[in-house]
């Protein structure tokens, strides 16, 4: 016959243990890694570089070196104007799986660039900055300047609506998407609009401070 085991006695260490167990539920899960999605035309999108060399890599590679493991979705759309953008919002969200914890929105060169009317980029990006509050999902505007050829008048108004519209919204400015790049030829591809390779990576190492200042207000 088999005997039987003696029943398990709990001395007072264990039970304090298993008390404060209970009390203390399950082990908080690990923080999610921030998600960027960065929202915009052919500047965010990489275009004519390989899809290692673009900016959305190039951004998550800087933040990851600096110990912030975010993750940098690409939603660029070489050609988009902010009308395209705002057409495009919705379901590109969507697509992103779950919410962003940062978006870059980078739009309304190509407005400047066909000569469309200030007022028309403006609104534009105003309903897409509209549609992420109403989200509730931060955001970082990124400006741009006119071409010279356009004159002072549109120039003054078009580079004046991106510091109007983060007034607006309370939202961060970076004030020029190719600052320190645009005016070097060096830091150009053939085409004289967008940044190469090494122009690419001096707009990160710029742009770097302030997203991460918005990551953390977020």
């Amino acid at each position: 016959m088999r005997r039987r085991s003696p029943p398990t006695r709990y001395g007072w260490r264990t039970l304090l243990v298993h008390l404060a167990l209970l009390v203390a539920g399950p082990a908080a899960a690990a923080p999610r890694a921030p998600l960027i999605w960065a929202f915009g035309d052919s500047l965010a999108a990489g275009y004519g570089l390989p899809p290692t060399q673009g900016f959305t890599a190039r951004l998550e590679a800087a933040l990851r070196r600096q110990g912030v493991a975010a993750t940098v979705r690409n939603g660029g759309v070489a050609g988009d104007t902010a009308a395209q953008g705002r057409a495009r919002l919705r379901w590109g969200l969507r697509g992103l799986g779950r919410t962003p914890d940062l978006v870059i929105v980078e739009l309304g060169a190509n407005d400047m660039l066909r000569g469309l009317p200030v007022a028309q980029a403006r609104a534009n990006l105003d309903q897409i900055l509209a549609e992420l509050a109403r989200r509730r999902i931060p955001v970082l505007l990124i400006g741009m300047r006119a071409a010279p050829n356009l004159g002072p008048d549109y120039a003054r108004a078009f580079e004046g609506m991106y510091p109007a519209l983060a007034t607006a919204h309370r939202v961060p400015l970076y004030p020029f998407f190719l600052d320190g790049v645009a005016a070097d030829r060096a830091l150009i591809q053939r085409d004289g609009l967008h940044p190469n390779a090494q122009g690419v990576a001096i707009i990160v190492d710029r742009i770097l401070p302030t997203v991460r200042r918005a990551l953390v207000s977020r």
